[in-house]
């Protein structure tokens, strides 16, 4: 793995301003909605098929407005149609940047925990000496290992003598 590493920070400033460019995203975007599970099974998907297939509809609805029941928005769909195409650009550039910052935040969390255990081995370390006992005992519970829920213990109770008996017998 070639990676640089990353050698960045970000002022609260920046941080601020980041967060504020979300809202702002989203207060342009107030018709966003968050769709249920069940809605999302049971509504059509349209990709790229579907799109072409839309805007020929569109094209053909816009040129023949008369063969339509009379309740049919031609503009509304038009609206609906355009509002899809940027929604998809947006998409595919929010994508792109979510899977920026995924991978940076994996990297630099990668970072920083090779970081954590250069200390946590300084601390463990003979050379440390006594005033970093406490502190390696603390970073040493990150490795302590959990016993597995349902695994038997080393020796089992015989029901007759109710005295441990060991299970290598």
């Amino acid at each position: 793995m070639t990676t640089t590493p990353i050698k960045a920070t970000l002022s609260t400033d920046d941080q601020a301003a980041v967060m504020a460019a979300i809202a702002a995203i989203k207060q342009k975007l107030p018709f966003l909605v968050d769709l249920s599970v069940d809605d999302r099974k049971s509504m059509v998907k349209i990709g790229t098929k579907g799109h072409t297939f839309v805007k020929q509809a569109l094209d053909v609805a816009s040129e023949h407005p008369g063969v339509l029941p009379a309740s049919f928005d031609v503009n509304e769909m038009r609206n609906d149609t355009q509002l899809f195409g940027y929604l998809t650009t947006l998409q595919l550039m929010l994508n792109q940047l979510k899977k920026q910052i995924d991978d940076t935040a994996m990297q630099v969390g990668s970072q920083a925990y090779a970081a954590a255990r250069v200390v946590y081995a300084s601390a463990s370390s003979s050379f440390a000496g006594p005033p970093l006992e406490v502190a390696a005992g603390q970073l040493s519970k990150h490795f302590a290992r959990k016993p597995k829920a349902g695994k038997l213990s080393d020796t089992t109770v015989t029901p007759a003598s109710n005295a441990p008996v060991p299970s290598h017998a």
